[in-house]
């Protein structure tokens, strides 16, 4: 049998299924979407005083190369060339089109997905665990502190550490600790030091574990524990994988790919750009690009955040100023929170764990920029199971997320015949999460209400 004779392929014509960017293609900035926003963010506070945060502030957690990026209203930032020369280990990243799910869903929309999984770590969070650890030894710091859920972030700082000669430090949120040992095993073998959180080790962990004794741990509780553990050692920074104006702007090198392979399909712009949303930082970093684009009136693409309905910061939270930790060490920031002391039910996908949204994915929801769903878990794992039948690959349980809001839409659009693309990220796959479809698959785990936050 020749290729011409598979079936569901036109002899005559082969649909593209992937755009590849070269090497000399990788973005050469990040963009910053604080440039574009037709309404300033609301400032940060310091958490003691409550007045608007300065630099200085923030020293004994950041190097100032972050601060600076943190604070900046530049529309691109310069990525420095070492760090692109590890982006290069795998970046660009590929673009899909999802022919065999469109079949399947009987649909005229044409799907695309963004996969990041090709990272050594398998997912998205080396894009600014990279930079971070960069910046933090040009500035000689010596030990990076993090906090991480489903461990994404935690594999990604350690290794990230490793390249650029840092030791690296994890607390693991508890119910991924204990239900996610792979994950743990890889933050080692990259050389990071793993901790299950809340532990004995820092003073606010032994109050959780006082006032919950029985607590699977949160990342606001992780949080809390690594920062607390970084700030009185003057080699020590911390190091945090979303949320944050700066982990946000190092993923844009998604978007900025995405938006050139698109043109490779010959789309001119997305209709929907479907992300998952924990903290923010995969979203943003898928999405905040195409909104530069709308902004500058060049297209009509809309951004849907897609987030667990056990941990609905967007959907159900309050605007307003909270921290970002249990314990209260970190400034306030106004976004969409749950509340700090909200502890989520231990779900699989982890990376959505996080009782609040990024200050600026918030601010943008909150200027119509972006709107934003919640899906249950066992819709999620359905949606990631139909993906790998028809894709071929097993998506990470965040992922699932935007993948069953994006084929709810693709449904509608059967019934209505109304075409456009769609653009998922996949932020990650999920072959160190195959325990957690099995649960879905045999059905112990039938429904449900989402490391470090997405």
């Amino acid at each position: 049998m020749t290729s011409t004779d598979v079936p569901g392929v036109d002899r005559d014509v082969r649909p593209m299924t992937k755009a590849v960017l070269s090497d000399e293609d990788l973005p050469t900035h990040w963009y910053n979407l604080a440039a574009d926003l037709p309404a300033p963010m609301p400032p940060y506070l310091h958490p003691g005083t409550g007045q608007p945060l300065e630099a200085a502030d923030m020293a004994p957690l950041f190097p100032a190369a972050l601060i600076e990026q943190e604070m900046t209203t530049e529309r691109f930032v310069p990525i420095p060339e070492p760090v692109r020369e590890v982006y290069r280990l795998w970046r660009p990243s590929p673009l899909y089109r999802a022919h065999r799910l469109e079949r399947a869903l009987g649909t005229p929309a044409r799907i695309y997905y963004k996969y990041e999984g090709v990272s050594p770590v398998g997912s998205h969070k080396p894009n600014t665990a990279v930079a971070q650890a960069y910046y933090n030894a040009a500035e000689g710091v010596r030990r990076l502190t993090t906090e991480t859920g489903a461990g994404q972030w935690g594999s990604a700082l350690s290794l990230a550490c490793t390249m650029f000669g840092l030791e690296c430090e994890v607390w693991q949120v508890r119910a991924s600790y204990d239900g996610k040992p792979y994950r743990r095993m890889l933050m080692e073998t990259y050389g990071g030091v793993v901790h299950s959180s809340p532990s004995e080790l820092t003073e606010s962990g032994r109050g959780f574990r006082q006032r919950f004794p029985d607590t699977t741990g949160s990342l606001g509780m992780a949080v809390s524990e690594a920062v607390e553990s970084a700030v009185p050692d003057p080699e020590a920074r911390y190091a945090l994988g979303s949320v944050l104006n700066h982990v946000l702007l190092h993923q844009t090198v998604i978007g900025e790919e995405a938006l050139r392979q698109l043109g490779m399909f010959g789309e001119e712009q997305a209709d929907l750009v479907f992300g998952c949303a924990g903290g923010g930082s995969n979203l943003a970093g898928l999405a905040f690009p195409f909104l530069r684009e709308r902004l500058a009136g060049r297209t009509g693409t809309r951004v849907v955040a897609v987030e667990p309905a056990a941990c609905p910061s967007l959907t159900q939270g309050r605007y307003e100023y909270d921290h970002g930790d249990v314990a209260g060490l970190t400034p306030l920031m106004k976004m969409h929170t749950l509340g700090r002391d909200f502890v989520p039910d231990p779900i699989h996908a982890g990376g959505l764990r996080y009782h609040a949204m990024a200050p600026m994915v918030s601010h943008a929801v909150e200027l119509g920029l972006i709107t934003a769903q919640a899906v249950e878990q066992a819709e999620a794992f359905d949606a990631g199971v139909l993906f790998a039948r028809t894709e071929g690959l097993v998506p990470a349980p965040e992922s699932c997320h935007a993948i069953a809001a994006a084929v709810t839409e693709a449904r509608r659009r059967a019934g209505t015949g109304e075409e456009g693309a769609l653009v998922i990220g996949l932020s990650g796959n999920g072959q160190l999460d195959l325990p957690a479809y099995a649960e879905h698959l045999t059905g112990r785990r039938t429904s449900a209400a989402g490391d470090q936050p997405f």
